[in-house]
């Protein structure tokens, strides 16, 4: 499994389950729909009304868990940025080649609003291969 395997494997996948953490330190969890750019940079829209958007605006710390199906499943934990609103952004054209629909909701819906995560852990699991089943990755 190498860097290029994994970012494959990312961009076949269309949700993720985000968990960030509230102001008081608790963790909370939402699946989203995701695209991952070529640089592994992972993008999601949510409204600035939401519980995720206001956890990571205040501590942008962030887990994800990606795909389940067939015991292949990615860990990742990374940082979230808020890409800048209204404002056209390379990494909304990721989300939107994946989700074409996402630009009539940024044009239509009050509040919405795209994040960008970058990686620094990832783990892929894959429990089928008895041989070789988890790789990780750390760039801390």
């Amino acid at each position: 499994m190498t860097r290029k395997d994994l970012c494959a494997y990312l961009q076949s996948q269309s949700l993720a389950v985000v968990a960030s953490i509230n102001s008081v330190g608790a963790p909370q969890s939402a699946v989203v729909g995701i695209a991952v750019s070529n640089d592994m940079e992972i993008i999601f829209d949510t409204v600035d009304s939401s519980r995720k958007y206001a956890n990571l605006m205040s501590d942008p710390r962030v887990a994800l868990v990606i795909g389940w199906d067939n015991e292949v499943s990615v860990q990742l934990e990374g940082t979230a940025r808020l890409l800048p609103p209204g404002e056209p952004d390379p990494l909304k054209e990721v989300y939107y080649g994946v989700f074409p629909e996402g630009r009539e909701r940024t044009a239509t819906w009050k509040g919405l609003v795209h994040f960008a995560i970058t990686p620094h852990w990832v783990r892929y699991s894959d429990f089928k291969d008895q041989h070789n089943p988890v790789h990780e990755w750390d760039w801390k």
